[in-house]
């Protein structure tokens, strides 16, 4: 008994490691991809995304807190301040600074302010920002963090942002950069995932099923050219990919609202045009071309569904760290060659119509640079049907 159950000990390790297509997928490539995606999230997770030192702009700069202020590493400016052109400058979504307000004679104001009396108004800091841009929101951070803690040593004599009436607005980022911000970090890495889930659930049975029932070998004897199926297999499992991509952005977009819990915020997230969606659907519709002719040719050179769909895991691990760049690196890129790459493109793209900040050309440099791989993909598909080795291997 004992003697049988080492033979199918090294019978099972024969087949493990004699086949280097799962040795690669179960021992290799867990490690690698979470080493590669661990690395890069740890570079690229505390870098700024904006370019450039946030500026902090100080109103009646009192004495007693400039020493805090100037530690910061942040470019202090005190004179010749204009408020209402810094409050509308604010507004913008590029802004790279906070302006920072205190009452005429702070020092002062806080001296007389005894904290145990309560019907005492303690004299209020503003400090404005945008929380759309992240200079601006780590400058935020930093001087409200700064100022607390000035405020713990002289026993809390003032407040930050206090409105009695709750009517001031410190954050001026506006509803559409809060909303876009927020979707094009998030939504275009779900739509990704989402798409890929759909191609991985669809291809394998389509194209390795087949192989490993044999049927494939009935469509390949028949007239039928081989470009011919190996379009219709692409077109095909791309309109039922589609369908999943489709309703999961339906159900995604309904969501969101709630998701960001827009109505408790004040914020709409109805912010887009019926132009946004036509290229949100014609982005991810190129993509799921490419999607599909990525996991069909892997399913073709797959012996079997379990084959194709193990070597498809580590492949939605890569796609997961692409979706990923934008929420890491930002949506801005200095060279149209960004949108020449597969699958980054889309995401990119995408992102930068959440963030309403797409332009024309690299739009339909992306969805060409797409159907040109498509193409590809399919000759690629198309010499594979044409290999008898790759189609009846076993």
């Amino acid at each position: 008994m004992k003697n049988n159950t080492l033979t199918i000990i090294k019978k099972e390790c024969a087949r493990f490691f004699g086949d280097r297509t799962m040795l690669m997928t179960t021992v290799i490539m867990p490690g690698l991809m979470i080493y590669l995606i661990y690395s890069f999230m740890g570079n690229n997770f505390m870098k700024s995304k904006d370019e450039g030192t946030a500026t902090v702009y100080v109103e009646n700069m009192p004495e007693s807190v400039r020493p805090v202020l100037e530690a910061l590493p942040f470019e202090m400016v005190t004179d010749n301040l204009n408020e209402e052109e810094l409050r509308k400058e604010l507004t913008l979504k590029d802004s790279k600074f906070v302006f920072l307000i205190f009452p005429e004679g702070f020092d002062s104001l806080t001296a007389q302010y005894d904290p145990t009396c309560g019907h005492q108004k303690a004299p209020n800091v503003q400090l404005l920002y945008n929380s759309a841009s992240e200079l601006s929101q780590q400058a935020y951070s930093m001087v409200s963090k700064a100022l607390d803690i000035y405020e713990s040593t002289i026993c809390n004599r003032f407040d930050i942002n206090n409105s009695e009436d709750g009517s001031a607005v410190y954050d001026l980022a506006s509803n559409e950069d809060v909303v876009g911000n927020f979707f094009s970090e998030l939504i275009p890495m779900l739509l990704l995932l989402m798409a890929f889930s759909g191609c991985m659930s669809l291809a394998p049975p389509s194209i390795a099923g087949e192989k490993e029932r044999g049927t494939i070998a009935t469509l390949l004897v028949t007239p039928l050219k081989r470009r011919e199926l190996a379009l219709g297999k692409v077109l095909s499992l791309s309109f039922f990919a589609m369908l999943s991509g489709l309703s999961s952005f339906l159900g995604m977009m309904f969501s969101l609202p709630k998701l960001i819990h827009a109505d408790e915020l004040g914020l709409d997230a109805n912010i887009y045009q019926v132009s946004d969606y036509v290229v949100l659907l014609l982005l991810i519709f190129s993509t799921v071309l490419i999607l599909v002719s990525i996991t069909s040719i892997i399913s073709a050179k797959a012996k079997s569904v379990k084959a194709a769909s193990a070597v498809m895991v580590p492949l939605m691990l890569v796609v997961m760290l692409v979706g990923m760049i934008p929420m890491m690196s930002g949506t801005k890129v200095d060279s149209l060659a960004y949108y020449l790459i597969p699958i980054y493109n889309s995401v990119l793209s995408m992102s930068q119509v959440f963030a309403h900040e797409a332009q024309l050309l690299p739009i339909i440099i992306t969805i060409a640079a797409n159907a040109c791989y498509t193409v590809l993909g399919i000759w690629l598909l198309t010499r594979m049907f044409n290999s008898e080795k790759v189609m009846f291997s076993k």
